[in-house]
């Protein structure tokens, strides 16, 4: 799968990893694309005011969340760009071990 550290160096940086949890630091500024990328179960802290298109194949959904924001994300596949006129700031806390039970999938961007 393809990690969004590796695809996307300049903008995904890892913060902090142990067994268990990876935390991904995120930042971009406006117009700025993210190549297709994989998170797995995550929750997603959003530190700055945003608006994005999340893209995965044909699917495609345009997000706007505030500074502030816990979110759940189910893993997921898909690339990005920041549609706004603000730097996109979010940290991602990726869960390592698998599911106890399946997630909803097909679902793209967060949910609460």
């Amino acid at each position: 799968m393809n990690d969004p550290v590796l695809t996307n160096p300049e903008l995904y940086s890892v913060v902090f990893e142990n067994a268990r949890v990876r935390v991904l630091r995120y930042h971009d500024r406006p117009g700025d694309r993210t190549r297709p990328h994989h998170h797995p179960d995550s929750v997603m802290i959003t530190m700055s005011s945003f608006q994005r298109q999340l893209i995965h194949g044909e699917q495609s959904v345009n997000v706007a969340l505030p500074a502030g924001e816990i979110r759940w994300l189910d893993a997921q596949e898909h690339s990005g760009q920041n549609i706004g006129g603000t730097d996109t700031m979010t940290l991602f806390v990726e869960l390592k071990e698998p599911a106890q039970a399946p997630t909803r999938a097909g679902q793209l961007g967060p949910r609460t």
